[in-house]
């Protein structure tokens, strides 16, 4: 693996008065892998501070943690032993899980499709001490060559995002050797057509599950900002399979007692009642690694 050196630089968006790149609309229609990848890119570098200022204390800056519910890699063990293995995080953000990966003895490459991400990734090599190599990159063109990597991992990055899942899948198995392992969690399905609030008085259907229309947020000029997929579980098993992978494990992620942070629509007491994030653990047919 030859990760290229240094991000690109951030984008530039009009920002809200929480930090976050200002809305001008919110619609549902249909986009494709260009415009996703552009538009989340453009959002991701804007949000990135206002991103970490809220939860990076939460992710750390050398942990693992899977989700919102407080799953953390080094109590789930859904990668199995990483020592001595070449790992390749997928929207890696700041880096926090691929820090982790490398104080637990593997080879990381941390991931991202964002600039500003990556940014705040290098300046946390520098501080932490625990420097892993960062790669600015699409998820569906990954820049690295087939069979490269033992393991590859994705806590909530990159496939939330996506317009095409499998595409992106095939790809992650393309730089698999057989044997292979991915674990990525993602929003868990039933979220989708609920309020986004994590008040448990706003369990309710207010869109079908079934609508796989993404959810687009455009600025003041119309323009996309930010894209949002959606898949029923249905979907990811079948995106699995087709991409070539065994589905080992669908995981659920119950809400770690004593945790009390809310987190967009998380919190614990949603929690209490209806998952909000799935994991999926995929192995590649072939010679256990």
């Amino acid at each position: 693996m030859d990760p290229t050196p240094g991000p690109r630089p951030p984008a530039v968006l009009p920002l809200a008065e929480d930090g976050y790149p200002a809305a001008g609309g919110v619609t549902r229609r249909p986009t494709g892998p260009a415009e996703s990848a552009r538009a989340n890119r453009g959002w991701w570098d804007a949000a990135a501070p206002a991103y970490l200022a809220e939860h990076g204390s939460d992710l750390g800056d050398t942990d693992f943690l899977w989700c919102p519910e407080g799953l953390r890699e080094a109590d789930a063990h859904l990668l199995g032993d990483v020592a001595g293995r070449r790992v390749l995080e997928i929207g890696c953000g700041s880096a926090p899980c691929s820090r982790w990966l490398r104080l637990a003895g593997a080879s990381p490459v941390a991931l991202d499709v964002s600039g500003g991400m990556l940014a705040r990734a290098a300046e946390l090599n520098g501080s932490t001490g625990v420097a892993v190599p960062l790669l600015q990159a699409d998820a569906g063109a990954l820049p690295l060559a087939d069979a490269s990597v033992d393991l590859a991992c994705s806590a909530f990055g990159g496939l939330p995002f996506v317009s095409d899942a499998r595409a992106v899948l095939t790809e992650v198995a393309r730089v698999l050797v057989p044997g292979g392992r991915l674990v990525a969690s993602v929003n868990h399905p039933m979220r989708w057509p609920m309020p986004d609030s994590p008040d448990p008085d706003d369990l309710r259907v207010v869109a079908s599950y079934f609508d796989r229309t993404p959810y687009v947020e455009t600025d003041d000029r119309g323009r996309t900002v930010y894209v949002e997929h959606h898949r029923t579980i249905g979907d990811w098993v079948r995106a699995v399979v087709g991409a070539g992978f065994v589905l080992t494990d669908l995981v659920e992620p119950e809400w770690t007692p004593g945790r009390t942070q809310t987190w967009g629509q998380w919190s614990p007491e949603r929690g209490a009642l209806v998952p909000g994030t799935l994991v999926l653990v995929c192995d590649l047919p072939g010679q256990t690694v």
